[in-house]
């Protein structure tokens, strides 16, 4: 089976236009993320999926591959729907542009749980840290069976609760490595809209939901951290240096 990594990377942020090219520790950051996918499926199986000449420039200059992927694709999922139609694999592994402290086990342990589901979407998970604030809106939330399958996502804080008693003890949070077939990829971009609730929520793994597309979920590593807005790049950077420093 032939599995492949398609890394996102849109130019025009509405949060933060030029995201994937901002420099984390001089580096750009669409690099880390390539970087640490390839040790998960070797550097030949990493695509950055991209509208833009600039980052598809900085990706093909460090020795990776880009696929142009048009302008107008509503999520980064609908752009894996793109590079589905142009390159054959059997899984395909979406790792989100803006993750670059993922692990590339957690990459490797997506791609095993798609191997044993393969009519399941998968998507990784963590408990949120002390530092993240669960009324963020920047943190899409989840809540999910007692066999792992996802029951709702939101940027409001879940599961809810009347009584202070029954408050949650720990939430939980998307972390952004899909697991995703070709089928599963083509049907989503032919969909050609966002659905009610995607839309409202500006989840995009909701459209698989909305269809009743079981969706497993995979605990990762806790500590992931993304960089939604300029101000997130500072901690960012401080992860990584903590990284750097605990591999040495």
């Amino acid at each position: 089976m032939r599995t492949i990594v398609v890394i996102p990377a849109r130019y025009e942020s509405s949060r933060f236009p030029g995201k994937p090219l901002v420099h984390l520790l001089g580096k750009p950051m669409i690099l880390w993320v390539a970087e640490l996918s390839a040790k998960a499926v070797g550097k030949e199986n990493v695509y950055v999926a991209t509208d833009d000449e600039r980052i598809s420039n900085v990706v093909i200059e460090a020795g990776f591959q880009s696929v142009m992927t048009s302008q107008n694709a509503l999520t980064g999922t609908d752009r894996l729907s793109e590079v589905a139609q142009q390159i054959e694999a059997d899984i395909y592994i979406n790792v989100q542009g803006d993750e670059p402290l993922v692990d590339p086990a957690d990459i490797v342990r997506v791609i095993e749980e798609k191997k044993r589901y393969p009519e399941e979407v998968i998507n990784g998970y963590s408990p949120l840290s002390e530092n993240e604030d669960p009324m963020s809106v920047n943190i899409p939330k989840v809540v999910f069976t007692e066999n792992q399958h996802l029951v709702y996502m939101s940027r409001m804080a879940l599961p809810g609760y009347k009584d202070q008693k029954n408050a949650p003890q720990q939430y939980y949070k998307q972390v952004c490595i899909y697991g995703f077939s070709r089928e599963e990829l083509i049907r989503y971009g032919a969909f050609g809209r966002k659905s009610v609730l995607e839309q409202s929520e500006d989840i995009e793994i909701i459209r698989f939901l909305e269809w009743s597309q079981p969706i497993r979920l995979v605990r990762t590593k806790p500590g992931s951290l993304a960089v939604d807005i300029p101000e997130d790049v500072s901690k960012v950077e401080e992860a990584l240096r903590r990284v750097i420093i605990d591999e040495s």
